[in-house]
């Protein structure tokens, strides 16, 4: 008998800070991006979705358009340390439960 597939972390809000910490990117290639590094496919509502909840805590911002009309958006100074702040914070706890899972 497999794993069940209990599914992977996927916040979207998490993943798209975290694509953007690479560099300025429009949505679809956030999606792409999301896909390729956490193998979660997020649909357009959501990707939208939370990236308008994310320009609205100022997480984010939208740059002026480019060919085709795509805008990309970018990592404000404190959306860094928003996902700084929340990678160290998932740091620790993985740091914990694998502790825990050696003692088994």
């Amino acid at each position: 008998m497999g794993m069940p597939d209990l599914g992977r972390f996927s916040d979207p809000s998490i993943l798209i800070l975290a694509s953007l910490a690479s560099g300025k990117k429009h949505g679809y290639a956030i999606m792409e991006d999301i896909e390729s590094i956490a193998q979660v496919r997020l649909g357009t509502g959501t990707l939208y979705g939370a990236i308008a909840r994310l320009e609205e805590h100022g997480l984010i911002e939208a740059l002026a358009a480019e060919g085709r009309g795509r805008r990309p958006y970018r990592l404000t100074s404190a959306g860094v340390i928003f996902l700084r702040e929340q990678l160290i914070s998932m740091e620790a706890l993985a740091t914990l439960g694998l502790r825990r899972l050696a003692t088994l």
